[in-house]
C-alpha cells in the first residue's frame, strides 16, 4: 500500500493518506521534542526505534484483548493504521508519583499509589495541554459521559497488560499517556503511539530512565535507552517463541 496525500505532520510522526479511505500510513521522525516542541532536535535513529517498540506493543497489548488502530508495521520507519477521528484528550495512567503530579502537589518521587490514576488533558500545543476535568469534558462536548467512562476503563487496562509485561522485563512502568480515536461507527480504538516518548521507564535494578526523561532533563544520550527497552522486549518475544 502506498502513501499519496499528507494529512498531517506532527512532532514526532508525519501521516499520508493511501489509496484506502480507510487506512492511512504513519511515518515515524528523527525527531525529539519536549515541551510542547519548545525543545527541539533531530536524534539519528528515534523513529526507527519508536516504530519497533510501537508495533511490538500495539501487538502485544491485541493479543491480549486491547484493540487498537494498528495494523501493521511495513518498514523500519512506517506503520498502517486504521483511520480513526481522534478524541483530542491524551490519557494518562500514572502508578507512581512524577512529572506534573509530583510537582503540582509536593509529593516524594515515585510515591506509590493505592491504586492507578487516570488524568484527562485537553490536546492543545498552543494551550500547553492543559488538564481538563470530566464536567469541563462534556460542557465543551469533547466526548460522552459513556465515552469518558470507555476511555477510563481502557487505560486501565492498557495499564494492567504492560505493567506486567514491562516487570517480566526488569523494567517499572512510573506513568504514561494515551491518545484514542473514533472509528467511523463510533468504536474507540487507542491509537498514536506506545513507546519511551509517551511513557516513564525505570530500569528496576539501577532506577535509571528508560524514556524520554533523558532528553527533557539533560541527561545524555536517550537512544542506548530507548535501544535498551526494544532489546528486552525482543528478546522476551524469541525466548517465547522457543518456548512455545
Amino acid at each position: 500500500m502506498t502513501k499519496t496525500e499528507l494529512l498531517y505532520e506532527g512532532k514526532a510522526k508525519k501521516i499520508y493518506a493511501t489509496e484506502d479511505p480507510e487506512v492511512i500510513l504513519a511515518v515515524y521522525k528523527d525527531q525529539a521534542t519536549a515541551r510542547n516542541g519548545k525543545k527541539k532536535v533531530n536524534v539519528a535513529h528515534k523513529g526507527t526505534l519508536n516504530n519497533q517498540i510501537t508495533s511490538h506493543l500495539f501487538n502485544y497489548l491485541k493479543a491480549n484483548g486491547v484493540a487498537s488502530h494498528f495494523i501493521k508495521q511495513v518498514s523500519a520507519t512506517e506503520q498502517l493504521l486504521h483511520k480513526v477521528k481522534m478524541i483530542p484528550l491524551e490519557v494518562v495512567l500514572r502508578n507512581l508519583a512524577s512529572g506534573h503530579f509530583e510537582t503540582k502537589f509536593a509529593v516524594p518521587h515515585l510515591m506509590q499509589f493505592n491504586r492507578p490514576i487516570v488524568e484527562f488533558y485537553y490536546k492543545s500545543d498552543a494551550l500547553d495541554d492543559p488538564f481538563i476535568n470530566d464536567a469541563q469534558i462534556l460542557a465543551l462536548e469533547i466526548a460522552t459521559e459513556a465515552q469518558i467512562e470507555a476511555l477510563k476503563t481502557k487505560a486501565l487496562l492498557v495499564n494492567q497488560v504492560l505493567k506486567q509485561l514491562f516487570d517480566q522485563l526488569g523494567i517499572t512502568l512510573v506513568d504514561f499517556k494515551l491518545e484514542f480515536g473514533l472509528t467511523s461507527s463510533g468504536e474507540i480504538l487507542l491509537a498514536d503511539e506506545l513507546s519511551p516518548d509517551n511513557m516513564r521507564l525505570l530500569d528496576k535494578k539501577t532506577q535509571q530512565s528508560l524514556d524520554k526523561d533523558i532528553f527533557r532533563k539533560g541527561l545524555g544520550d536517550m537512544i542506548p535507552a530507548y535501544q535498551e527497552v526494544l532489546h528486552r522486549i525482543e528478546d522476551k518475544e524469541q525466548n517465547a517463541n522457543v518456548l512455545s
